[in-house]
């Protein structure tokens, strides 16, 4: 189990981050990234410390220097934690603690201390605790003091003082343990996401780098609440909803945990389960922040992601979010179908339920059928899980002509194939 750990105070935090090959505006964004994670986990930044190096200090990740220096600001400051801005080595980690007398922690425990904080169900806590425990097995030996804290602070919720001082024997069985638990969680999701295709469902996920606005986009075309927060990592439980398209057509909407550079690789390997959602939509609405000023760097790391995921096949519309308040260098990208949205303008939001029903349309084939009056379940079925582009009762033959877009490798779209007439005579309209 996860300790749940309330801060009473806000803890003071130094940054400090090396600058290899980046240039200095995608180090600097990176920084500030760095920042809105500490705020995110309830501390409080109070300095930082950066320097340019070829590569990493082996022994202190920074220079001898560096290291004088930030010496010298937590004298003169009153400092509780040290985050560097990058993965540091067990041996990293110790030495500066050292060094320094302050707790130390790299940006991927701080990430991984938000999902604990931010894990709500079973899952999430157990995928939680499975990555946190990945992250901790090869760095017991020689922690010392870095690793033995109990209580509140950055970087200390987690699996918990037994957990973190056991022998790796007793790391590893829990892992086990946990990861047998997660196949039964698998196993069930696996048999909704059948049930769900048998259902002929339709489902578009949504992705996207963290705060890019996914769950607000999901609450207004849905009309439902979730937690939307201005913070990073503000869902971490997937969520799934069903809307009607402009068309009729019923689908289902399900967010996802938000994406970021460097995302711990152990965190990525922990919600492999939820994260295969993505393998089973229909099509991915990609959501990119385009009030972020490095709105390009966080639209390529949500596509490395997804092709890591191996969902790169699947059809994808790009949507750039926060439109009213985009910054002056945001130019779109033409290289996929995209819209610019505002999630709270209600024309924007027609807009975006349009473009999704457009591209649904590609992966669709047409059919023409008439159905009978007494035929009103295969009518229902037909308004619910297709484009229906023209209705029509004729009173002479007692017929309804419908004409729409059915997904072919369905039951529906199988169905309907039978029963099509082979030259429509209804004209689509545009």
């Amino acid at each position: 189990m996860l300790l749940e750990i309330n801060h009473n105070e806000t803890e003071t935090v130094v940054l400090v981050g090396c600058q290899f090959e980046q240039d200095d505006l995608a180090f600097d964004h990176s920084m500030e990234e760095l920042k809105s994670l500490v705020e995110t986990a309830k501390g409080q930044v109070v300095g930082s410390i950066t320097q340019k190096r070829q590569k990493p200090e082996p022994s202190t990740y920074i220079g001898k220097g560096k290291v004088d220096e930030l010496q010298a600001l937590l004298d003169e400051k009153d400092v509780d934690t040290i985050i560097f801005n990058d993965e540091l080595s067990p041996s990293q980690i110790r030495n500066v603690h050292t060094r320094t007398k302050k707790t130390v922690i790299d940006r991927t425990q701080l990430i991984l201390d938000i999902f604990a904080a931010r894990a709500r169900s079973r899952e999430g806590k157990l995928q939680v605790e499975l990555a946190q425990l990945s992250y901790l097995l090869p760095r017991l030996a020689g922690q010392g003091l870095a690793l033995s804290r109990q209580g509140g602070g950055i970087g200390s919720k987690g699996p918990g003082e037994t957990q973190l001082e056991s022998d790796r024997r007793h790391i590893r069985r829990r892992m086990d343990e946990i990861k047998h638990q997660l196949e039964a969680v698998v196993s069930h999701r696996q048999r909704y996401r059948e049930r769900r295709k048998q259902n002929d469902a339709f489902q578009v996920a949504i992705v996207g780098y963290t705060n890019a606005g996914k769950s607000t986009i999901l609450n207004r075309l849905a009309e439902v609440e979730t937690l939307e927060e201005n913070q990073l990592f503000a869902t971490l439980d997937p969520t799934t909803r069903q809307f009607n398209l402009p068309s009729g057509m019923n689908i289902l909407l399900s967010d996802t945990v938000g994406f970021i550079q460097d995302l711990p690789t152990t965190l990525v390997a922990a919600f492999r389960s939820t994260l295969e959602e993505l393998q089973g939509a229909n099509v991915l609405l990609h959501v990119v922040d385009s009030s972020n000023p490095d709105y390009e760097q966080h639209e390529r790391t949500v596509k490395e992601l997804i092709q890591e995921l191996d969902a790169e096949n699947i059809p994808r519309l790009v949507v750039y979010n926060k439109s009213e308040i985009k910054t002056e260098q945001f130019i779109p990208s033409h290289d996929e179908d995209s819209i610019e949205i505002s999630a709270y303008d209600e024309e924007d939001l027609k807009s975006l339920k349009e473009a999704i029903e457009d591209k649904l349309m590609e992966q669709m084939t047409e059919y023409h059928v008439l159905l009978k009056a007494e035929e009103g379940s295969l009518l229902s079925r037909c308004r619910e899980s297709t484009v229906i582009k023209k209705q029509e009762w004729n009173e002479e033959t007692e017929h309804y002509e419908i004409l729409g877009y059915v997904l072919p490798d369905t039951a529906l779209g199988h169905e309907l194939a039978i029963r099509s007439i082979i030259e429509p005579k209804i004209a689509v309209e545009e």
